[in-house]
């Protein structure tokens, strides 16, 4: 039996230069994966942003022109979200791969205690490998990208559009006038303002639940920095 072997079936931590290396390339194609993804969430973003400037300036423009825009881009922005949803659950899978790296080796070697390869801690990252799957929910996805950037898109374009209905063509002399403006095709005003409100008290609901899940959350790379239990 050669060592390598006998040091594997001993459990004992890998330290040879050929391990070494071939976690350094893993490392580095793992941060340039979610480098990518990271950059996708921007564009995603991007779109939404531009949108609903676009929107705003078109609704804005005159006195007589529609509000419809702003409801026309904020469905937009709801297929934008749950798009750059699902691109962040991916960009999730690479950033654990890439962190789980940094805490089992970067951090040693950063502490002096030297490049080892801790195989009885090492199941998280293989098992990753092995079976892969989406770190975090589709749901907890939209509240993080909610908290980051959407919600406070959705609601520049809530305040925007009652802005809209209340002070063109002229100032609303009353509620009741502005709802009649809010009428979008066949839907009354006042159910138009009403789906809107839900929506936005949704949004916010599933922001705040992202949130406190985050903050509850205790994650598998945790321990690599906790000290070792005494005997």
């Amino acid at each position: 039996m050669s060592d390598d072997e006998a040091t594997q079936k001993s459990g004992a931590p890998v330290a040879g230069s050929k391990e070494i290396g071939a976690l350094a390339h893993l490392y580095r194609a793992e941060v340039y994966r979610s480098t990518i993804w990271r950059q996708r969430l921007d564009m995603t973003t991007n779109w939404a942003v531009v949108s609903t400037g676009i929107a705003l300036s078109v609704s804005f423009a005159s006195a007589t022109a529609s509000p419809l825009p702003i409801v026309l881009v904020g469905m937009l922005t709801v297929m934008f979200l749950f798009l750059e949803a699902r691109r962040y659950r991916y960009f999730m899978v690479w950033k654990f791969r890439a962190r789980l790296l940094e805490l089992a080796v970067m951090v040693p070697i950063l502490r002096g205690q030297g490049a080892v390869i801790p195989q009885d801690r090492g199941s998280a990252l293989s098992d990753d490998y092995i079976h892969p799957r989406h770190r975090i929910s589709s749901f907890r996805a939209m509240g993080q990208r909610l908290r980051r950037n959407y919600l406070w898109i959705f609601i520049i374009q809530y305040a925007a559009y009652l802005a809209k209905i209340w002070i063109h063509p002229i100032e609303a002399s009353s509620i009741a006038q502005a709802l009649e403006r809010a009428h979008i095709g066949a839907i009354p005003g006042w159910l138009a303002i009403i789906l809107g409100t839900c929506l936005l008290i949704f949004f916010i609901t599933l922001t705040a639940w992202a949130w406190v899940s985050e903050k509850a959350d205790k994650s598998k790379t945790a321990d690599y920095l906790d000290p070792e239990p005494s005997d």
